[in-house]
């Protein structure tokens, strides 16, 4: 009997134990998310202060780039004026320029804001990448945007405003065309991070440069029907243009994905 009591205390005991652990293991996580939620508010603050602090200086230079984007958008609205009907448009429209300035202006910041964000989860050699994925995320992005203001905006929007036969005269509102600027900026700057994405993909194993290859064919297919999405013209041309960089942009991750795996094997 007292060998039997002496057993069952003893697995008494290892069960406390066991549950004891469990339930700091818990808390330990509890705190754990709770930290990482704190310091993704910290880090969405700081991206909204730059962002508030660049467009106390853009503001400045509201005019000159109202100015310009009007022309622009006129130039390739087939001759056709743009026009607003609601008495505080304008001013809105000077407003909504400078903070679309100024996200432009923060971004390295904003990506510095990502990479501190992430690197408290990564290793001593990982964290050296901090200045490469700054670098690369803001040059991305920007040139999303670049090409978006060069190539994709002007491309879309002179087709819409291709319609103007028959005495139908496009007159397009100010609101809704910077609202479509803007989507097409925001969107070409985000697909322009793919080798970003491939990146962390590779390095968590996901994908890998092998992968990429089999797959390329459905990628491409894929790429034009979303250049097809995106550019309403039936003309190959203009979604060969729209789709260009896209395939460019999945070779360069294809490279980095490589890149990464050979470096993964070499520290093994």
């Amino acid at each position: 009997m007292s060998t039997d009591s002496s057993h069952a205390g003893q697995a008494l005991a290892g069960d406390r134990a066991f549950a004891e652990a469990d339930q700091g293991l818990d808390e330990r996580s509890r705190m754990g998310f709770l930290d990482h939620l704190d310091e993704l508010r910290r880090r969405i603050l700081y991206s909204l202060w730059a962002v508030l602090g660049c467009l106390a200086v853009t503001f400045w230079f509201w005019q000159p780039m109202f100015l310009y984007l009007v022309s622009y958008f006129h130039s390739h609205s087939g001759g056709g004026e743009v026009i607003y009907t609601k008495a505080t448009a304008g001013f809105l429209f000077s407003l909504k320029v400078s903070a679309l300035a100024a996200l432009l202006a923060a971004s390295p910041f904003v990506f510095t804001q990502v990479w501190l964000f992430v690197a408290p989860g990564l290793y001593a050699r990982e964290k050296r990448m901090a200045v490469p994925f700054i670098f690369f995320s803001s040059v991305l992005f920007l040139a999303g945007a670049a090409f978006a203001h060069l190539v994709g905006f002007p491309t879309m929007w002179r087709f819409l405003a291709s319609y103007q036969i028959g005495g139908v005269k496009f007159l397009p509102q100010l609101d809704d065309t910077f609202g479509f600027y803007v989507y097409t900026l925001l969107g070409a700057g985000t697909v322009f991070q793919m080798p970003m994405l491939v990146y962390a993909l590779a390095r968590f194993g996901i994908v890998t440069a092998g992968f990429l290859i089999r797959k390329m064919k459905y990628a491409i297919l894929i790429i034009f029907v979303v250049a097809a999405l995106i550019t309403p013209s039936a003309d190959v041309v203009s979604q060969s243009v729209i789709a260009a960089p896209m395939i460019v942009l999945y070779i360069i991750s294809i490279g980095v994905a490589w890149l990464f795996a050979k470096k993964r094997t070499a520290e093994r």
